[in-house]
């Protein structure tokens, strides 16, 4: 399949692109992103099977679409999705600059498809539950947005928060391409569509028309389209000024210096019982990247002593 040259080899993958338009009447905003490194690097980390890569994928592209909608530029986005479907938890959190990270509660599962050939993330995900939008701007409680799954299916169950917990009219497109021999991640990219407040009538049957023609974001990636294009295809009859392009990449930000602050936080009798005598060690490991931090015996003891100082 021609497709297959855009497989990442593991250690190669190029950085991922994201692009922000408005179209030149302020009336439509648009941000279109292709993330294959992202969702490659996620599903090589986590050994996910093909429907976990795909569900992971989806929430890992809107995140990244999401998150560089904050002003602050040291806010985050947590996006939680939890279903009633085998995969259980799908977690993915970006930063304001697009870089994103995520896992799944239950990485391997088995995958179903629909008659079209597409992976049915919905079964994964599961039609009952909910998605939670969390923004931390870090200067006190954050921001929590709840939804009720529309289907499971990711896209639709964002854009379904965006008209139920925020009132704003919005059109998600989420793909992943998994190889369906190998699970290898072929392509993946989305695309978020937000009406702003100088839409008129005639901006809204536009742009509605031209959804109904939109192909997958995945097929257009596949013609060899740029993200620019992608948009002006999305909001054709539209002038459209591109905003800024970035690079994101798969990003975690955990470190020994984070782990420690979070033990702290626990009694002495509580830090010393991290200690397991088999392994030898206290062993943390972090959801995001499967990064391990071992602490010895005194390396607790140093934490308590710090602690109470």
């Amino acid at each position: 399949m021609e497709e297959k040259e855009n497989i990442y080899s593991a250690g190669e993958a190029k950085p991922d692109k994201l692009i922000r338009c408005i179209t030149s009447d302020g009336a439509v905003m648009a941000i279109a992103v292709e993330t294959t490194g992202i969702v490659y690097t996620a599903a090589k980390t986590h050994l996910t099977s093909k429907a976990a890569t795909a569900a992971l994928g989806r929430l890992l592209t809107a995140s990244s679409m999401m998150g560089v909608m904050l002003k602050q530029s040291t806010a985050t986005l947590t996006l939680r999705v939890k279903g009633d479907g085998p995969i259980g938890a799908v977690v993915a959190v970006a930063d304001s600059k697009g870089n994103c990270r995520g896992y799944v509660e239950n990485p391997v599962i088995d995958t179903e498809y629909h008659e079209n050939g597409k992976i049915d993330v919905g079964k994964a995900v599961g039609k009952n539950g909910t998605i939670h939008v969390l923004r931390d701007y870090g200067t006190g409680d954050p921001y929590i947005g709840v939804s009720e799954l529309v289907s499971g299916e990711i896209a639709e169950d964002i854009t379904g928060y965006y008209a139920i917990s925020e009132q704003t009219p919005t059109v998600c497109a989420l793909g992943v391409l998994v190889d369906k021999d190998d699970g290898n991640v072929m392509l993946a990219g989305g695309l978020l569509i937000q009406l702003l407040p100088g839409a008129t009538d005639k901006t809204i049957e536009t742009l509605e028309e031209n959804i109904k023609h939109l192909e997958p974001v995945t097929t257009m990636l596949a013609k060899g389209m740029s993200l620019k294009e992608i948009v002006d295809k999305a909001l054709n009859g539209f002038r459209v000024e591109l905003l800024d392009e970035q690079e994101i990449n798969y990003v975690c930000s955990c470190s020994k210096e984070r782990v420690i602050k979070a033990v702290v936080s626990l009694s002495d009798d509580e830090i010393r019982s991290l200690y397991d005598d088999k392994k030898g060690c206290a062993l943390a490991k972090c959801h995001f990247c499967n990064k391990k931090y071992r602490f010895s015996k005194k390396d607790l003891e140093d934490i308590i002593e710090q602690k109470n100082r």
